[in-house]
């Protein structure tokens, strides 16, 4: 190398800034290293000097005052990309996390769909077939509307879980309908006989 420049350095949440003096902090810095994306390497022999490295970008060569100095350093800059690390990786987990709880919902969904309709298709069975209204099958039919209208339920509150999920994990603005035209009138729909 040339020759050494003296510079002045500032860690801040996470980002490494850098004047070419104290008194220049207010003017704007030459230059900041994020330290999520930066590798720290000593030197092998002098222990004054250290590297910062952005992978297939830049080198920082840098040497402290002395080995003390240069210790305080290697500790913050550490510690600031540790924090670093450390929240993104909990980001991740909650995003795994997430993406794990919506695939379990999905998949009960699926089931208490299925079964609503293997529940309807027995209702309308009974509907079909029986002719004789007998108390048995009466009977009959009010279990099977019972357990229908206890698998809507749970149908509902899953499904309203998955919205919850899908909510926290995307953005709101995704989830916004378009203005309904005002050319077109809302459809009421027709009232449902049942024998």
């Amino acid at each position: 190398l040339p020759g050494w420049q003296p510079r002045w350095f500032v860690l801040d949440n996470g980002i490494l800034s850098y004047y070419d003096s104290q008194d220049d902090v207010c003017k704007g810095s030459k230059g900041s290293i994020k330290m999520a994306v930066c590798e720290i390497k000593v030197h092998a022999t002098d222990n004054t000097r250290m590297e910062l490295i952005i992978p297939g970008e830049q080198h920082f060569y840098m040497k402290a005052v002395n080995a003390a100095e240069r210790q305080r350093w290697l500790v913050a800059l550490g510690s600031a990309k540790a924090c670093l690390a450390d929240t993104r990786t909990k980001k991740e987990k909650e995003i795994s996390e997430t993406n794990e709880s919506l695939k379990t919902k999905m998949s009960e969904l699926r089931l208490y769909c299925d079964l609503l309709m293997q529940q309807v298709h027995t209702i309308q069975e009974f509907v079909h077939h029986d002719k004789t209204h007998s108390p048995a099958s009466t009977e009959n039919m009010n279990e099977a509307s019972s357990l229908l209208s206890a698998t809507c339920n749970t149908f509902v509150t899953t499904l309203e879980e998955c919205v919850k999920i899908a909510n926290a994990k995307f953005k709101p603005e995704m989830f916004q309908l378009p203005h309904p035209d005002p050319l077109v009138s809302p459809v009421s729909p027709s009232p449902i006989q049942m024998v």
